[in-house]
């Protein structure tokens, strides 16, 4: 029996001399919100290194907050609602997690985050199983086949039955389940969890309803001395349960589960540390290494030798003492050297990267190199936007960014009139950093914008007095969405605008958009126009 030293730990990542793209983890924990993704997302920090406190355990007052969440609006609602990435080793694995956000609202930020990672962690809320938000991020990491975990989480609360958990899996999600960490009890007969493959019973001492800090071998889940330290009617339950499990569910298949087709699943508790260890053992082991990115010219294999990255993410006054803007770009190829010239596909011209940074949270350090699969910052002014291809000189370009039609629409009213150009920067670097579409109508002088979901207009106009000393309202405007209009003949688009240029605008990139008032408008306009297309989503590529 052996009790966990206390973590002495470094405040920010080590950074070790790495091998290669192989020993890389490019992650993401994706969640409906409240099932305690931002927990388990320190936890996985505290477990691996790269923290010496866990806000959600330890802090108190303003240090309470989570510091993955460093935003204002994130820190004051308790929620996160823009995507941070956070680099650690362990036992000679570099892992790069993206914690994203769990609210419906900011899915679009969560599907571009998505597509620069290789495997991802679903969170579950053992009392409520499988939830809306949870099941729409699952289908877009199956679009991508991208291979998932799945922790149910806070099994120290009361809770639905483990096997009613895993068949809703199984049946909601069409996933075989294998689990691998079960709850010894639950609620308040909870007492730990036990590693199905190592026979570990991980618990608390001196009490049980303490945080995890205690390993214990043995040699089964039958062991007679197991047994013997639990409540009689616990160790009876226990023992029926783990023998359905073992018989009842699929055997662990790493290659099925790299294939998407089988999803391990580890039951703990985040809060209290129970199973966060084997889960990161899990990701370590099984996940799989960068894989192969789609281009315009083909996969690009991890091990090609020339360095290669596209831009997912562009991030504007993280430090709010400058007015920063930082690329998040994800390496696909080669080996990465700071002070390297790379080739920026869209403009054709090189661009030396002096300063690229890795991230915790709002903290950043230089780094001096990275391999495929490795997420970097680079600071620049404007250069790169999210869809730009970085090379070592070739031409191709990286694919599968999306960006989404808005579900809500706003007109942007100016407080202070002579804060136009405020108002204009703001708009811009937002609309880049993709947490609201831009819409510029044909008739007017008032910007009409787009979001996902209502909250976004609340972290828009937050982001705005705070960042750009500039306050904002909406005005209600008479459009339910937008799609962006094309057709092979360009002579049709500009006829479709002329006709209905009351609803018509341009988005950022001066790509025609039809602004209609609900479905049968935009029914109408289809039957009327057959050779439009109306896109609902279109693929960012940056020009």
């Amino acid at each position: 029996m052996s009790a966990l030293p206390d973590a002495t730990l470094a405040t920010t990542p080590a950074r070790s001399k790495p091998d290669g793209s192989l020993s890389r983890r490019t992650f993401a924990i994706i969640s409906h919100p409240d099932a305690g993704k931002t927990t388990l997302t320190e936890k996985l920090l505290l477990a691996g290194g790269a923290i010496n406190m866990a806000g959600a355990v330890k802090a108190r007052g303003e240090n309470r907050r989570a510091r993955s969440d460093w935003m204002e609006i994130e820190q004051s609602r308790g929620i996160s609602v823009t995507s941070s990435v956070m680099t650690f080793e362990r036992e000679g694995i570099t892992f790069n997690l993206l914690d994203t956000p769990g609210h419906s609202d900011f899915s679009e930020d969560t599907y571009r985050t998505l597509t620069a990672v290789d495997s991802a962690i679903m969170v579950v809320d053992v009392a409520k199983g499988i939830e809306s938000q949870t099941r729409k991020l699952f289908e877009i990491c199956r679009l991508r086949d991208i291979p998932i975990i799945t922790f149910v989480n806070k099994v120290d609360r009361e809770g639905r039955d483990p096997f009613e958990i895993l068949d809703e899996l199984e049946a909601g999600l069409a996933l075989s389940v294998s689990p691998q960490v079960w709850p010894v009890g639950m609620g308040s007969d909870f007492q730990g969890c036990f590693d199905l493959e190592t026979n570990e019973f991980l618990h608390s001492r001196p009490r049980a309803a303490g945080s995890f800090n205690t390993v214990t071998q043995f040699s089964g889940a039958d062991d007679p001395a197991l047994h013997a330290i639990l409540p009689e009617h616990v160790a009876a339950k226990f023992a029926g349960e783990v023998e359905l499990a073992q018989a009842g569910y699929s055997a662990f298949d790493a290659e099925a589960y790299r294939q998407g087709h089988l999803t391990p699943v580890v039951f703990g508790s985040a809060l209290r540390d129970f199973s966060v260890d084997q889960l990161l053992k899990i990701v370590a082991r099984f996940a799989p290494p960068p894989r192969p990115q789609p281009s315009d010219k083909g996969a690009v294999d991890p091990l090609t030798q020339s360095v290669s990255a596209f831009v997912f993410k562009v991030q504007a006054n993280m430090d709010p003492n400058h007015r920063d803007r930082v690329a998040f770009v994800r390496f696909c190829s080669g080996h990465f050297k700071r002070g390297m010239k790379l080739n920026h596909v869209r403009s054709g011209k090189p661009l030396a990267v002096n300063n690229p940074i890795y991230f915790f949270a709002q903290e950043r350090a230089l780094t001096e190199e990275a391999f495929a699969g490795d997420v970097i910052g680079i600071p620049n002014h404007g250069t790169l936007r999210v869809g730009d291809t970085l090379t070592e000189g070739e031409t191709f370009r990286f694919t599968g960014l999306p960006s989404f039609a808005p579900e809500v629409m706003r007109r942007v009213r100016l407080e202070d009139t002579m804060k136009m150009k405020q108002l204009r920067r703001a708009l811009e670097d937002l609309a880049e950093e993709g947490l609201v579409q831009v819409f510029k109508p044909t008739i007017g002088s008032q910007w009409i914008v787009g979001v996902v979901g209502p909250l976004q207009l609340d972290v828009l106009a937050s982001r705005v007095r705070n960042e750009y000393k500039t306050d904002i309202t909406f005005e209600p405007v008479p459009y339910a969405t937008a799609r962006w209009i094309s057709a092979e003949d360009e002579r049709l688009v500009k006829t479709f605008m002329q006709e209905n240029i009351m609803s018509c605008a341009m988005d950022r990139d001066e790509r025609p958009v039809f602004l209609p008032k609900n479905d049968w408008e935009l029914r109408y306009a289809r039957e009327r126009n057959s050779g439009l297309t109306f896109a609902e989503t279109r693929e960012i590529v940056a020009t």
